[in-house]
């Protein structure tokens, strides 16, 4: 199964309408297959008058300068078919989901924060489009059974993806715990599909996250780390972006399936197995015993492989067979 990348330029794009597309390209050109945006309003997001935190002074005008220029959105979208790119946008309002209904996107994001708010969460199920939902920071009350439940009041067979979430801008490598994902996938007991939303700086979180059984994984990206803005910091460049896809298609590649057999590539070896080998001479009628037989490389064709040793003891040989000869099916009476 194929891993839905998302690479998230969320407020990267700097407010520069060339530097969104060239993102794009980057994102088309290294494999993945989406890029998201985020639609949110300082009017809408934060209450007026919110306290400092998060060593901003004014978050409100923080979110003015980074907000999204909502005229954009539909050019963007298109900028994505034209590149065989998924267009996907998290929306922070009412009007916000509105407009990405509009606008004809194939699915919502709702982001961890929100996740915890049913409101919010029902209204995104009542447009019955796909949801991928990050789960991030769980207040005390709030289960993750509980926002399955949300979505499930609005939309009773949804394509569900819950993501794994770290809420730490970046997530040390050590607090990404990644068995979440296999605990998360008991959870829902296949209610939903589950993937990860990684903040982590390293390049192999996705593809770890991968042969866990995440369907879905999304990380931030950005031209440069070094660019003015609250969310380049923790976000991939794009030779680090190219190397996580590299990373998850072969992550997707080892996992395979289960091996019950021998695969085609193994198959030229299969002569280096061992056989059933006379160890003296036995004539024909004699039985093999423990006494006249061993195992022994290599395997041909027809050979008695090793692993039948055991059944065939106490079996009589219709011809003769030399000290060190191979003993072949047909020679069994």
């Amino acid at each position: 199964m194929k891993t839905f990348l998302i690479a998230d330029i969320g407020a990267n794009h700097n407010g520069n309408f060339q530097t969104a597309l060239d993102l794009i390209d980057i994102i088309a050109a290294t494999g993945v297959d989406a890029a998201k945006f985020q639609t949110y309003s300082a009017k809408t997001l934060y209450a007026p008058n919110t306290p400092d935190f998060g060593g901003y002074k004014d978050i409100n005008r923080l979110i003015e300068k980074v907000e999204l220029p909502r005229w954009w959105q539909k050019d963007l979208k298109k900028a994505c078919d034209d590149r065989g790119v998924e267009f996907i946008s998290t929306p922070f309002d009412e009007a916000a989901i509105e407009e990405l209904v509009e606008l004809g996107v194939k699915r919502l994001k709702i982001a961890a924060f929100e996740s915890s708010d049913p409101r919010f969460v029902q209204m995104c199920a009542k447009t019955q489009l796909p949801l991928i939902i990050s789960l991030g920071i769980t207040p005390p009350g709030v289960m993750n059974r509980d926002r399955l439940h949300w979505v499930h009041r609005e939309n009773k067979s949804p394509d569900l993806t819950f993501l794994h979430c770290s809420s730490a801008y970046p997530t040390p490598d050590e607090d990404i715990n990644l068995r979440t994902i296999t605990y998360l996938q008991s959870v829902f007991n296949k209610r939903a599909k589950v993937g990860l939303s990684d903040h982590t700086m390293n390049v192999l979180t996705p593809a770890l996250a991968v042969m866990l059984g995440a369907t879905t994984c999304e990380f931030h990206i950005t031209m440069s780390r070094h660019m003015e803005g609250p969310d380049h910091p923790f976000a991939r460049e794009p030779m680090e972006v190219a190397e996580i896809v590299r990373n998850v298609r072969l992550a997707e590649k080892c996992i395979g399936t289960i091996a019950d057999k021998i695969t085609q590539s193994e198959s030229s070896n299969k002569m280096a197995m061992r056989s059933v080998v006379a160890n003296k001479p036995i004539k024909a009628g004699d039985l093999l015993t423990p006494y006249n037989t061993t195992t022994m490389r290599p395997f041909p064709d027809g050979a008695i492989p090793a692993y039948k040793y055991f059944d065939v003891l106490q079996i009589r040989l219709r011809c003769d067979v030399p000290e060190g000869g191979i003993i072949y099916e047909y020679m069994l009476l």
